[in-house]
């Protein structure tokens, strides 16, 4: 799962960013709104959490961008403002939730699990495609009810191809997803079809099925079809 942390204050943007990374999250910062702008407008994000006070523009008008683009984030307000204006402000615009600072990190983390389970898993932390089911609370994954040993970015990459089923992922998408803007820095995508073989074969170990199709001179779907 990938987060965009957009916060001004740097001490409170790390400390979010190193929790969240012990978390299995994949962070990107921005600590201004021309910045946050900017990633917003090349990367797609699984949650956004947003500082309504920037030093050089409003979180809200970020907030009207991204329900005008229609990116589907889930967004989550983190503010030292506590007026109830703000509040109402950011959840009519469509922010799914409202953390008013100072906050545990723990519970900002318990936050991003509930807004992602209504989002994308139908409000469980289980998801489940025909004998696969990842349990994204343990991040943990299981054949038939069989849970089979995986690595952190053979979990990300299952996750994001379950996620977005019967659509075609290209290589760029799949290795930004994974890896975000350092992604350049790469030579070539040899990277993902190591992952992706990895995955098949422990699912087909497993007694599963390979869903995993190769869309020639696109990239890849997970589908039945």
């Amino acid at each position: 799962m990938k987060i965009l942390i957009i916060e001004d204050e740097i001490e409170l943007l790390i400390a979010i960013s190193n929790y969240l990374v012990r978390e299995n999250y994949i962070c990107e910062l921005a600590e201004s709104f021309k910045k946050a702008d900017e990633k917003l407008s090349i990367y797609e994000y699984d949650i956004i959490l947003l500082d309504i006070s920037l030093p050089d523009g409003n979180g809200l008008e970020l907030l009207k961008t991204i329900k005008r683009q229609h990116i589907k984030s889930g967004v989550i307000i983190i503010s030292a403002k506590n007026s109830l204006d703000d509040k109402i402000s950011g959840l009519d615009l469509g922010a799914d939730d409202y953390m008013t600072k100072p906050f545990q990190l723990s519970e900002l983390n318990s936050r991003i699990k509930a807004v992602l389970r209504r989002r994308q898993f139908d409000g469980t932390s289980t998801l489940n495609f025909n004998e696969i089911a990842i349990n994204t609370d343990s991040k943990t994954v299981t054949v038939n009810g069989l849970e089979i040993t995986i690595t952190k970015k053979e979990y990300d990459l299952l996750l994001f191809f379950i996620v977005n089923k019967n659509r075609v992922l290209t290589k760029e998408a799949i290795a930004e997803h994974l890896w975000n803007d350092n992604i350049d820095m790469a030579d070539n995508f040899d990277f993902i079809y190591t992952h992706l073989n990895n995955i098949r074969k422990k699912i087909k170990q497993a007694g599963g099925t390979d869903y995993v199709k190769t869309i020639y001179g696109m990239g890849y779907k997970f589908t039945e079809i």
